[in-house]
């Protein structure tokens, strides 16, 4: 794997992982849950573990291709924004769009 495809396979992962807790009602999209909606804290929760998750998985791409690179909380701080930025569509979808009622 080249380092541009990895740089896209890692943005892509993120996207995904942004968006998965505001398009199902299941915890980590497998975990049925007793609720009828899932509630926001729950949403955010996971999306934070969504976050380290996909950290883990740039991370373990990295050091496939070479040397990892240590990090400083700027890098941090960046990443987490980026993927608050990622999770806006999902968050739209779920809490800004009135969806009928079947």
């Amino acid at each position: 794997m080249s380092s541009s495809s990895a740089g896209w396979f890692v943005i892509l992962l993120a996207l995904v992982c942004a968006n998965l807790p505001f398009v199902n009602q299941r915890l980590f999209a497998l975990i049925p849950l007793r609720f009828a909606r899932k509630p926001l804290w729950i949403r955010l929760g996971e999306l934070i573990l969504w976050y380290v998750g996909a950290g883990l998985a740039g991370f373990a791409v990295e050091a496939g291709l070479g040397n990892a690179f240590p990090q400083g909380w700027q890098f941090y701080a960046i990443t987490a924004c980026m993927m608050l930025v990622f999770a806006f569509p999902g968050f739209t979808w779920q809490y800004l769009v009135k969806h009928r009622a079947a």
